[in-house]
């Protein structure tokens, strides 16, 4: 038996115990002629003492020679601490050492163990095994399990059944890139890493299954963020016989659950908002509610006069600043400096002072009077102490160049609070988007989201204007769910499919299993997929998903530690018959 406790139960009620613990040396401190070891493992510290009175010689001797790092094995018995530790559940009690053993040396780690370590982000995804060590990576983990459980249970207990579906697909040209992978028994040929079940979550509802859910591990193979992995994890759902009120009802009750159970917080209400509404006062599809600044649309208050920048642009658009008529012109230069950098894009930036005293004060008072600043007041909601900024261009552009200084904003001034949560449902999708490159439509989410009711017909004459019977949940300003109600029947599948430019043979190659799984009584059905990492990082209090996965990729998509993605052998590239087209 390597320990009878870990090092994180021991309290005073076990006083004259004798137990044996194991684990990792987080520190020895050597006074001579007595020894203390803080002892680590994954629930805890508990502190070793070595006395040369009451130890034996040789163990007391072995103590003074342990290094960070070391795993030991102790036996011994508890007794109280003269000097208690408020800081730590183990403080009142220490261990009198009698038995060491090692039972493996170690190197000096690179960086510190500890929650505040000297090691940069590079070395330690380089050592991703002892960054687990450190409790803030460690606690991390256990969160993300204990989110998974919750989940677990919730969706078991609403009558859900969990299925696996298979990781080697069939390439689509739909959605990001795919992962490719070569097939040897069959040569020429690829399977692709899925970006997500969709379509055999389909088929289990053809299949009967009703209630389907998995937690699943999807791959893009697309441009990396802090909050995007090329590899992640959807908790991935669908139900048949349902409508739209049914699935965001049910996925309420879930994120409600979790909100609860984790986090502690009663969530009472869950707004909807209009996709056109969310574009035109956030200027994104997944505004954080958790604040104000909403966006007022100035063009009818400031094209009135000779001010070429704002009569030339689409939209005229600004934004009322809490208590921002307290920057100086400094902050606000710094400010216009920020919105011209290249990630933003803005040309420039117009402001107006609210004075206390009801008094306006803008950067274009040569064009402007203070009928024409209240106004500009009076629709961006602004009062006495605040800072209206005013940005202008093209409508889409300038709607998110004014997105990212409000979220600047916001940070700065302190009201994005982790602590607040703020959920949100995002409906009534674009059914298609315009791609300027291609010169034609494709689907905002999936070619599989069906239209809203009524609307079908819209596709023949006006299909920019279609709305899709879809819907993001969005927490914090960060979108952490989404999903529709699907197309069901052949003939609206094939419909879609012509007006995505797909033709009737690219279809059948493509999906032509979904189309005849179709043909054989396909329920009506939709539903929804989490981001699990980034649902856990925002539970978590954050909005960086990589502290949450145990072995992350950096911004390249690469992981360090194991140094992948790597080249392969000629033999095996032989065996996949990729040798001589890679030469060729």
């Amino acid at each position: 038996m390597y320990r009878s406790h870990n090092c994180g139960e021991l309290r005073a009620s076990h006083t004259n115990t004798e137990v044996t613990l194991a684990g990792w040396v987080q520190g020895v401190r050597d006074k001579g002629f007595m020894v203390y070891v803080d002892l680590r493992d994954r629930y805890g510290i508990t502190q070793l003492y070595f006395d040369e009175e009451q130890t034996d010689k040789l163990v007391l001797e072995t103590a003074q020679k342990l290094g960070r790092e070391f795993v030991i094995q102790v036996k011994g018995k508890v007794q109280e601490r003269a000097s208690k530790n408020p800081n730590i559940p183990t403080g009142d009690i220490e261990l009198l050492v009698t038995e060491l053993t090692i039972l493996n040396k170690a190197k000096l780690p690179p960086f510190t163990i500890e929650d505040k370590t000297d090691g940069g982000e590079d070395i330690r995804m380089k050592y991703r095994y002892l960054d687990i060590r450190r409790n803030p990576v460690k606690n991390s983990l256990i969160f993300r399990h204990k989110v998974t459980q919750e989940v677990r249970n919730y969706l078991s207990n609403a009558s859900f059944i969990e299925v696996e579906t298979p990781y080697l697909i069939k390439s689509t040209p739909e959605g990001a890139r795919d992962f490719v992978v070569p097939s040897r028994m069959n040569e020429g040929q690829f399977y692709a890493l899925p970006q997500s079940p969709q379509t055999f979550k389909q088929l289990l509802m053809v299949g009967g299954m009703d209630k389907y859910f998995q937690i699943v591990k999807c791959f893009r193979d697309e441009d990396l963020r802090a909050d995007r992995q090329p590899e992640f994890t959807q908790i991935d759902c669908e139900m048949a016989f349902i409508e739209q009120e049914d699935i965001l009802n049910t996925f309420e009750g879930l994120t409600r659950h979790l909100l609860k159970e984790i986090n502690g917080v009663e969530v009472d209400k869950f707004p909807r908002m209009l996709y056109d509404d969310a574009m035109r006062l956030y200027g994104n599809d997944k505004p954080d509610i958790r604040f104000g600044m909403q966006f007022g649309e100035l063009n009818a208050v400031a094209q009135h006069k000779d001010f070429g920048v704002f009569n030339n642009a689409e939209l005229v658009v600004g934004i009322a600043v809490p208590g921002g008529n307290s920057y100086t012109r400094k902050e606000i230069d710094k400010l216009i400096d920020w919105v011209k950098r290249p990630q933003v894009g803005a040309l420039g930036m117009v402001y107006c002072r609210c004075n206390d005293d009801g008094c306006y004060k803008s950067s274009v008072d040569k064009f402007y009077d203070q009928d024409d600043l209240a106004k500009w007041a009076e629709t961006t909601g602004a009062k006495p102490g605040d800072l209206i900024c005013v940005l202008s261009g093209d409508k889409n552009k300038v709607r998110a160049q004014l997105s990212a200084l409000r979220m600047e904003l916001a940070e700065r001034l302190g009201l994005r609070k982790p602590n607040e949560f703020a959920p949100l449902w995002v409906i009534d999708f674009p059914l298609l988007e315009w791609d300027e490159d291609t010169e034609r439509y494709h689907a905002m989410h999936h070619p599989f989201t069906s239209p809203k009711p009524g609307q079908i017909e819209l596709l023949k004459t006006n299909p920019g204007e279609v709305k899709a019977n879809a819907y993001d949940l969005v927490l914090n300003g960060n979108e952490i769910g989404g999903g529709s109600i699907r197309i069901h029947d052949k003939e609206t599948q094939a419909l879609m499919f012509d007006y995505l430019g797909f033709t009737e043979e690219e279809a059948k190659a493509q999906f032509g299993f979904l189309m005849d799984a179709f043909q054989y009584g396909a329920p009506p059905h939709g539903g929804l997929a989490f981001g699990l990492d980034r649902l856990v990082a925002i539970l978590g209090g954050q909005e960086t998903i990589r502290d949450f996965i145990a072995f992350p990729k950096n911004n390249a998509g690469r992981d360090v530690m194991i140094d992948a993605p790597a080249p392969i052998d000629d033999e095996q590239l032989t065996e996949l018959s990729l040798k001589l087209n890679l030469q060729s």
